[in-house]
């Protein structure tokens, strides 16, 4: 036998050794972290508390889906949070069925006013947190995942945000406004977007309706501005419109469909008059990950305030201005509520995983009725300062698309790199198993793929034993 007999036989085996054991460390994080997790609601936790709140702030927490199947661990509530960040009540979606919680809206009488999924329709209700009782609820069959809908006209009315509305016979979008009358029990006035004649069916890039798209417009916010004026967000159009109830004309439109300078794929916009009457818009620009406000001055839309921007937020859905001029914003991937002032320091903050799309103060005269950023002398760009960082992302702890634009800024790559971790950011959150840290999720899907090139490496080094093998049984 040769002398040289070992080192052949031990390199391949040495080489398989040490693959196995960057494995096995990156998976060790995730493996501690599955057997160490209990469910519980201490997920629920306050951050900065700088100024206590004038108030409950209630949130809507969306909940994540996983793997094809509901909730689970991911779960959708409603969480009352007190003025100082102690948990008041908890709500939870599973009691009734409701598989994804939305917009929140906050009732004269303490009560509030919530949007749901569930098993396919769209189910809104006045809920009493006191008593945890569903006061009346409505369930509109057939329109499917609606994320806003609000209580108007001395709460007779539902005005509903109808997306995702697909008729399968025609094949055709059939994306709407509807409003609903509760005693007549039928709906009693609608604006289809199709009739909107500003636009085209191929508007919303991957969503566009031509060809059919089961979520063309994806409408997901609502709200009476005035007699007979609706302020509507259409997501994938990167726009908000004002239309109107009698002639159903556009009576403003601020954005524009790809012009992801002024707004892309926003969230929640809210309407204000400043002192001298300007109109203004509030937005979650969500995709650019920052909150933006924009004044109409002669005629032409003017941004006044950003706030934020990717190393600040992520992804949020949310912002209502309350009446000491400091802004409620739900930053739904970094999974907290905050209250920041103009300037972007943090007086209040929220932790409250999973997927927070909105939230309210409760017993506000209006959701969002606070002075303008013009009218309080502090137009601007500002960053956001002052987080309890519990979460990487929030604070000096780096999440993982962070680190990865940081380490390659500046090379040829960076813009790759930077598209990449992007989408890291907005998709990641929804696939991580609610046990697993964003950094061992991480370890976990790079011991994904050594693994997967560990195997494909054997298969290539064995490539000759392997079709030997398959001749043999061939023949």
């Amino acid at each position: 036998m040769p002398n040289d007999w070992k080192p052949h036989l031990s390199r391949p085996w040495l080489v398989r050794g040490v693959v196995l054991l960057v494995i096995l460390s990156l998976l060790a994080p995730s493996a501690v972290s599955a057997l160490t997790y209990e469910p519980s609601n201490t997920d629920l936790q306050k951050g900065t508390i700088e100024d206590p709140a004038n108030g409950t702030t209630v949130i809507s927490i969306q909940g994540f889906k996983f793997a094809g199947q509901a909730n689970g661990k991911k779960p959708a509530r409603i969480v009352g949070v007190g003025p100082r960040g102690d948990v008041e009540w908890v709500h939870e979606g599973a009691d009734l069925d409701v598989t994804w919680f939305y917009d929140v809206d906050s009732l004269d009488n303490g009560n509030v006013f919530v949007s749901g999924t569930a098993n396919g329709a769209s189910t809104v209700y006045e809920y009493n947190p006191e008593t945890d009782e569903i006061v009346w609820k409505q369930r509109f069959e057939g329109v499917h995942d609606t994320h806003d809908a609000d209580l108007i006209n001395n709460e007779s009315e539902i005005l509903v945000a109808n997306m995702r509305n697909y008729n399968t016979t025609s094949e055709e979008n059939e994306d709407r406004i509807f409003i609903y009358d509760r005693e007549a029990d039928e709906i009693t006035w609608e604006w289809q977007f199709e009739d909107n004649t500003n636009w085209t069916e191929d508007m919303g890039g991957d969503y566009a309706a031509e060809p059919p798209s089961n979520d063309w417009t994806h409408v997901n916010d609502v709200d009476k501005i005035a007699d007979g004026q609706y302020l509507i967000s259409p997501r994938n159009m990167d726009q908000v419109l004002v239309i109107n109830r009698s002639t159903k004309n556009v009576d403003m439109q601020l954005g524009s469909d790809n012009n992801y300078d002024v707004m892309h794929e926003q969230h929640n916009p809210d309407f204000h008059l400043s002192e001298n009457g300007t109109p203004t818009i509030t937005v979650a620009d969500s995709e650019n990950d920052r909150i933006v406000e924009y004044a109409k001055r002669d005629g032409e839309w003017k941004q006044t305030w950003e706030l934020g921007g990717s190393q600040d937020f992520n992804w949020p859905r949310d912002a209502d201005r309350l009446p000491n001029g400091n802004t409620l914003i739900t930053d739904s991937n970094n999974q907290r509520v905050l209250e920041v002032t103009p300037e972007g320091e943090i007086v209040w903050e929220f932790y409250a995983p999973w997927a927070p799309y909105d939230s309210t103060r409760m017993q506000l005269d209006e959701e969002s009725s606070g002075p303008t950023i013009a009218d309080q002398n502090a137009e601007g760009e500002y960053s956001i300062s002052g987080s309890a960082g519990l979460i990487p992302g929030t604070g000096d702890r780096l999440t993982f698309s962070q680190w990865l634009s940081g380490a390659f800024a500046g090379t040829p790559v960076t813009q790759q790199v930077d598209w990449f971790a992007n989408r890291w950011s907005k998709i990641a959150p929804w696939v991580r198993p609610v046990w697993m840290g964003p950094w061992d999720f991480v370890g976990a899907v790079l011991a994904a793929i050594v693994l997967l090139g560990w195997l494909l490496s054997e298969v290539v080094y064995n490539r000759q034993r392997i079709a030997g093998g398959v001749k043999s049984r061939l023949a």
